[in-house]
């Protein structure tokens, strides 16, 4: 039986599934691994975690697979000696120790000209200033270096014995040249870092080796870029949104484009020759997460979500304003910080629910109006995450946004994609286009309500003049 196994190697555990040729699960695993936080702001992780975890995975599967693509969490620095030993911990996506690291790149290669080179600016999550820190507070370690790669290359490198990288995940290093799809060497070299580190690119469809047994395995892609395909995101048109824990809006573009200021990320897509544009916020269903452990203990998700049902759009002014844990669009502060504004007596947890689903909801549409900035135009979203699955929630998001959103029958995420991404190297697939149509099944689409879109203008408009107005309080 042909069987495209994706492998996702996730931020709490690696994701394996396989998937027949018409789209189908037929099998999935699931293996956990946990988070070190050493300091506070530190997030690392034990390598050989992912790769032990990845091998329980696949074994769990069963059958051999015909092809695996790869996907995982993007950005993470893993640091290698000429033998391929790792030198330390990986230093994850969420690590936030980089701060001063980020601000001497900007000013090293100048805002503008690192923006034209990488289509971002340089943020805590990214590899590049990972390894500046790297470079100044462990030198002995920095001197042993001799491969960098991201996690899902570093299970890759397990897998295959393969140094190598996709342009989507090499896109979120601040070390390529994403408009040409090649490492930058001005980046490199104004950084004063070492090219011959850096793995070989591929497309995220082309065969990065082989497993010992002889199975292809494909380049794979980031985890956003991965998810996007496995929700039929594979050219302009839709527009994925992720209501997971973050939230994401992406946008499959026709050629590269930046924001001037780079509120939003331009990267490689996993399509061959394709870009996207994604904006991300860091706490989206994460903050209905926070609210319930914080005062409704002990309660369901269905339980809260339907005593907001009872409050109108609006929640008669009450606004939430979810930067829980800073935030990265459209304000690119770590220090930025949450609030209820507009609370009165007739409030109650209902109305504090209602307040946080719109509250996400507006700062999904903030991504949104910088996408269109650059020239997307979506016809309608395709949605996925935990928070995707409250038909509810979808209705308020689908009239904050004005746009049709529907989500797809598999809600598989990453690994979904990175199987497809799998079956194009073994040629069961043409290319990506063909997979995605051959795999992708939407449902009915939830459309925006009109009797809500005059309230949620107003909730809009409201809620985009909050965080300059409270950002002063930060500094006092």
């Amino acid at each position: 039986m042909t069987q495209l196994v994706g492998l996702d190697v996730g931020t709490t555990g690696v994701k394996a599934l396989a998937v027949s040729p018409e789209g189908d699960v037929v099998a999935r695993a699931e293996e956990t691994y946990e988070l070190a936080t050493p300091r506070p702001g530190w997030a690392e992780q034990d390598p050989e975690d992912w790769w032990q975890a990845a091998e329980r995975a696949l074994a769990r599967l069963g059958g051999e697979p015909t092809a695996i693509g790869l996907s995982g969490q993007m950005h993470g620095l893993v640091v290698l000696d000429d033998r391929d030993r790792v030198l330390r911990p990986a230093i994850l996506w969420n690590d936030q120790r980089t701060g001063a690291e980020c601000a001497e790149i900007e000013q090293r290669v100048g805002l503008a000209r690192l923006i034209e080179l990488t289509g971002n600016r340089a943020l805590t999550g990214f590899t590049a200033p990972k390894l500046l820190w790297l470079r100044r507070h462990e030198p002995d370690t920095y001197a042993r270096i001799a491969h960098v790669l991201l996690p899902k290359d570093y299970v890759r490198l397990r897998l295959t014995g393969e140094h190598a990288i996709d342009v989507a995940d090499a896109s979120g290093t601040l070390l390529f040249d994403v408009a040409n799809r090649r490492w930058s060497e001005e980046m490199v070299e104004r950084l004063e870092l070492d090219a011959t580190w850096l793995p070989r690119t591929l497309e995220s469809p082309e065969i990065s080796g082989t497993t010992g047994t002889g199975v292809p395995v494909a380049a794979g892609a980031g985890d956003q870029a991965a998810a996007a395909l496995g929700v039929g995101v594979d050219g302009p048109g839709p527009v994925s949104v992720v209501l997971g824990t973050s939230g994401v809006v992406f946008a499959a573009l026709p050629a590269f484009a930046a924001d001037r200021q780079a509120r939003v990320h331009a990267f490689c897509h996993a399509v061959p020759g394709g870009w996207h544009a994604m904006g991300v916020m860091l706490s989206a269903a994460g903050s209905l997460r926070w609210l319930r452990d914080a005062v409704a203990a002990g309660r369901g998700y269905e339980e809260l979500i339907a005593a907001a049902e009872g409050w109108p759009p609006g929640t008669e002014g009450l606004t939430f304003l979810p930067y829980l844990t800073g935030e990265r669009t459209p304000h690119a502060d770590p220090d930025a910080r949450a609030a209820f504004t507009g609370l009165s007596v007739r409030h109650d947890l209902g109305a504090l629910v209602r307040a946080v689903l719109e509250g996400v909801a507006y700062g999904l549409r903030d991504s949104l109006e910088l996408l269109r900035r650059l020239g997307v135009d979506p016809e309608a979203a395709h949605a996925s995450g935990g928070g995707a699955r409250s038909e509810h929630w979808l209705r308020i998001l689908a009239s904050v946004l004005g746009l049709p959103i529907r989500r797809t029958t598999t809600d598989e995420g990453s690994a979904f994609g990175a199987a497809l991404l799998g079956g194009v190297a073994a040629g069961v697939f043409r290319d990506v286009h063909e997979a995605v149509a051959a795999c992708v099944r939407l449902g009915d689409a939830v459309e925006p309500d009109p009797q809500w879109r005059a309230a949620y203008e107003d909730g809009y408009r409201r809620f985009a003049l909050l965080y300059p107005a409270l950002r002063p309080l930060e500094d006092s």
